[in-house]
């Protein structure tokens, strides 16, 4: 259980965490790999190897993150893949009511994401989740990832917060880390980012799957 009245101001992840991962696995596994092969006269084994390599090369840097850069490496129109896909943009369970209940509580609610600014406009066409919010911040704002000491140091200049009394939730495990590291008490992670695949076990934080469950009983 969360104590609740610990804590001030709570850090939202995304993707996977307020959003159902199915949407970005769906992008970048299955629709990016197709439209590359098709456009590179590859083999589909062929474009999804090539294209896995070199994400596995920038994983976790801001590279990894950054639309232009894929688009300039795949040679397509990156934003018009995501619009492709639109109707799977959704929350995860319980994430609206889990961000009014925020609201009246009187938290501050702040979404930290590495989702381009490009990505995190189709996503926020489809589902208003930055009218829910005190603020929102893409890694691409300060040109480091969550998973670098810099991005949270320009967190906390431009929205500063008592890490003490902050709660971040994010699936993302190098994340999780870097943020206990700045000092960050309360971490919580997601069993299930991506609800078309089994729930994950053996976590390294506590987890959930229904925002629900995080909330006091009533």
């Amino acid at each position: 259980m969360i104590d609740w009245n610990s804590i001030d101001t709570v850090l939202l992840d995304m993707d996977g965490t307020l959003l159902d991962l199915c949407y970005d696995n769906t992008l970048w596994n299955t629709l990016l790999p197709e439209r590359y092969g098709a456009r590179h006269a590859l083999s589909p084994e062929a474009a999804r190897s090539h294209l896995f390599s070199h994400m596995h090369e920038h994983h976790g840097t801001l590279t990894f993150y950054c639309l232009d850069h894929w688009a300039e490496f795949t040679g397509l129109d990156i934003v018009a893949l995501h619009e492709e896909l639109v109707e799977l943009i959704r929350f995860r369970p319980s994430a609206e009511h889990f961000l009014d209940w925020l609201k009246a509580s009187g938290k501050r609610v702040v979404l930290v994401t590495n989702a381009h600014r490009a990505s995190l406009m189709v996503k926020n066409s489809r589902c208003n989740v930055v009218a829910m919010l005190d603020a929102d911040v893409s890694c691409h704002d300060y040109g480091a990832p969550k998973e670098s000491p810099e991005f949270w140091s320009a967190l906390m200049a431009e929205h500063p917060f008592d890490p003490a009394r902050t709660l971040l939730i994010d699936d993302n495990y190098h994340v999780l880390r870097a943020a206990g590291e700045f000092g960050i008490r309360y971490l919580y992670t997601v069993s299930q980012p991506d609800l078309a695949r089994p729930a994950r076990d053996r976590l390294d934080y506590p987890a959930f799957n229904d925002f629900r469950e995080l909330l006091p009983v009533a």
